[in-house]
């Protein structure tokens, strides 16, 4: 969906509302398509004294195993979108607030895109202090402790864990 900003540009105090849904369910995270329901994002477009800004919420259902201990999880995100559109950097250089808009169009499609694939965590757990799943017989330590855990222990750790016991 492209939008043409043109007479929000003009000067005059203006306001455009955003209420959309986008189909990302065929963008790959880690391996999987994550994103099975349409991406909301909900705000307006402002031009107020000749600045021209975006301000909005986007909205994301993640629906993914957990990277420690492979339990099926759905979180639902809801994140702030600010930009100030611009035509051209005075300065040339890159600025995240500020996104260049070319012939003053806006292409709300990529620019959710852009911004659900940077808010997206890098590491998808069910909780934050899940234990994950034990290395030697795979149980779900989220469940309980495993009878393995103790019995096999880290070999290199022997030493230690006999000095531990020396000295009780």
């Amino acid at each position: 969906m492209v939008l043409d900003l043109r007479q929000l540009f003009g000067g005059d105090d203006r306001s455009l509302p955003l209420d959309a849904e986008f189909d990302l369910s065929d963008i790959e995270f880690s391996g999987a398509f994550p994103i099975k329901t349409p991406v909301r994002i909900t705000g307006e477009i402002l031009s107020k004294t000749g600045i021209v800004s975006l301000s909005a919420v986007l909205s994301v259902q993640y629906e993914a195993d957990c990277d420690r201990c492979g339990t099926p999880t759905v979180k639902h995100y809801r994140f702030p979108v600010e930009k100030t559109l611009v035509t051209e950097l005075a300065n040339g250089e890159e600025n995240d607030e500020m996104l260049v808009l070319e012939d003053m169009k806006l292409d709300l499609y990529e620019l959710v895109l852009t911004e659900v694939v940077l808010a997206m965590p890098t590491k998808h757990l069910c909780r934050e202090d899940c234990r994950g799943v034990c290395a030697t017989c795979g149980k779900n330590l989220n469940e309980g402790d495993c009878d393995c855990r103790e019995a096999v222990g880290d070999p290199r750790l022997a030493v230690l864990k006999q000095l531990l016991k020396d000295g009780e």
